[in-house]
């Protein structure tokens, strides 16, 4: 994982355990000058960006959400102060290009601004910048937050995901390409969009059920007259 002149890596040690480190070359990266004073600075932002990479790699291995969390997720909801926070429509591109551009390791060794995801979220849609303007960013930010997905750095304008944040963002992601991509690919053959087989022979034994059943119902009505 690289962020400008900073990498982190892992690797099994010694054939004993998996250690990971994370390399700063370059402190003005993060608005920092060499000076050795700075050096615990440094190693707080090293120190946090491992622990990040950590918590999205445990959060990886179970990312299922509970029946109420989806809900949540994706009906309108108020905070505790008030403050109503709209739903994200699963399947929606812009949702969908918000959760996957929110999965980046870029983002975890010093968070995002709105310019950063902003970039990333119209280059997964394909569009120009100008078509998903900062203020359409500035309202997805507002409901992320709302929502419990994202975290702002007090008195700067520099985000994190929230572990549950990482939990969503990765779940909303993969049942998107894995399953609801596949889905309705398989509905339409000519898609261009791979299908794993178990699944393209399930959703055709489906169709032909389909076709029968209408068959049948046209047969009936037409003795019927």
């Amino acid at each position: 994982m690289e962020y400008k002149s900073t990498d982190i890596k892992q690797y099994f040690k010694e054939n004993r355990a998996a250690r990971t480190e994370c390399t700063i070359n370059n402190p003005k990266d993060f608005g920092v000058n060499k000076r050795l004073k700075n050096l615990p600075y440094l190693k707080q932002i090293a120190r946090n960006a491992v622990r990040r990479l950590l918590e999205v790699e445990h959060v990886t291995e179970d990312c299922t959400l509970s029946e109420a969390s989806v809900e949540r997720l994706t009906q309108p909801t108020l905070t505790d102060e008030g403050q109503r926070a709209s739903g994200f429509r699963f399947g929606d591109p812009r949702v969908m290009a918000l959760f996957a551009a929110l999965t980046l390791f870029l983002h975890l060794p010093n968070g995002f601004r709105n310019r950063d995801l902003r970039k990333h979220v119209s280059d997964l849609l394909d569009v120009d910048p100008s078509a998903y303007h900062a203020g359409k960013m500035t309202y997805d930010l507002r409901r992320l937050r709302l929502k419990g997905i994202i975290a702002r750095q007090p008195r700067t304008t520099r985000y994190f995901l929230t572990p549950y944040g990482y939990r969503v963002a990765l779940f909303m992601t993969r049942l998107h390409a894995r399953l609801f991509r596949p889905a309705l690919a398989s509905l339409n053959p000519e898609a261009a969009v791979h299908v794993p087989h178990p699944l393209q022979r399930a959703m055709d034994k489906v169709n032909a059920e389909i076709d029968r059943l209408i068959e049948r119902s046209s047969l009936q009505r037409k003795e019927a007259a």
